[in-house]
């Protein structure tokens, strides 16, 4: 099975910073790998030592500075990394940023059996992202899959978090998968997989390499864009209660939330 792992930097919240466009300015900017992407990533982890012709390619779309992040991937288990950089691709929102990674897929890796992304970005929260890459290869999806249960004939069986409940979910391949938040502690790297990362060569593709015309990709390609950013001012909430203690006490336990 060949597995792409779409991984994303998401902005340190503390220290945000805007371009002229409304979007966030992440040259220079501290970092992190976005941590749903982190839980998908130890989902395919999983699968790859369940299963031995499991491989695994990073993939991310940003500045040149997200090589890092890559490198830390292939040092914890990643077979390959792939960074999608292009002053062309700056500004994209979701729908653009689907188009720009499904058509990397489709030219570089058209022999993939499962995409895999976070369900959330922390810095957008829009859930967006995957479906749409998705929806450009015109494949099937799961969303909100809180764990890999098996791969077997071409289908991956999955557990999908609902409102009320769990689906089992089995989807034949390929496919796509957004994950939510595991129970699992994060994987550490080995010494000799911190080695291999730093040897490692990671190619860098720009818009040429997609096949997208520069009108298709970044800002050009977006249809929706941020009008305003700004912090939401944070306010102290006061909660005036005007019943009796007794009418409240009653009203408590009607509601299960004392004994009798």
């Amino acid at each position: 099975m060949k597995i792409v792992l779409c991984v994303k930097q998401v902005p340190d919240t503390s220290d945000i910073k805007w371009t002229e466009n409304n979007t966030i300015q992440r040259e220079g900017l501290e970092s992190i790998i976005n941590p749903y992407d982190v839980y998908a990533f130890e989902s395919v982890l999983r699968l790859k030592k369940k299963y031995e012709d499991v491989t695994i390619t990073a993939l991310t779309m940003g500045p040149k500075q997200a090589e890092g992040m890559l490198r830390k991937l292939l040092a914890v288990g990643a077979d390959d990394a792939v960074l999608l950089s292009d002053k062309k691709f700056a500004g994209a929102d979701t729908y653009a940023t689907g188009k720009t990674i499904a058509a990397a897929i489709n030219s570089k890796f058209p022999d993939y059996d499962l995409i895999v992304c976070g369900q959330f970005a922390i810095d957008g929260d829009t859930a967006q992202t995957g479906p749409s890459i998705a929806n450009f290869l015109d494949i099937p999806q799961v969303t909100y899959v809180k764990e890999i249960i098996e791969y077997s004939e071409s289908c991956l069986t999955v557990l999908r978090e609902i409102d009320d409940c769990i689906e089992r979910v089995k989807v034949k391949l390929p496919a796509l998968i957004c994950v939510l938040q595991g129970d699992f502690e994060p994987s550490r790297a080995s010494i000799n997989g911190i080695i291999r990362a730093q040897k490692a060569v990671i190619p860098v593709y720009g818009i040429d390499d997609t096949g997208l015309e520069p009108e298709d990709a970044g800002l050009k390609g977006s249809p929706t864009y941020v009008n305003k950013a700004f912090r939401a001012p944070q306010k102290d909430v006061e909660c005036v209660y005007t019943d009796s203690c007794t009418e409240l006490a009653d009203a408590i336990k009607c509601c299960g939330g004392l004994n009798e």
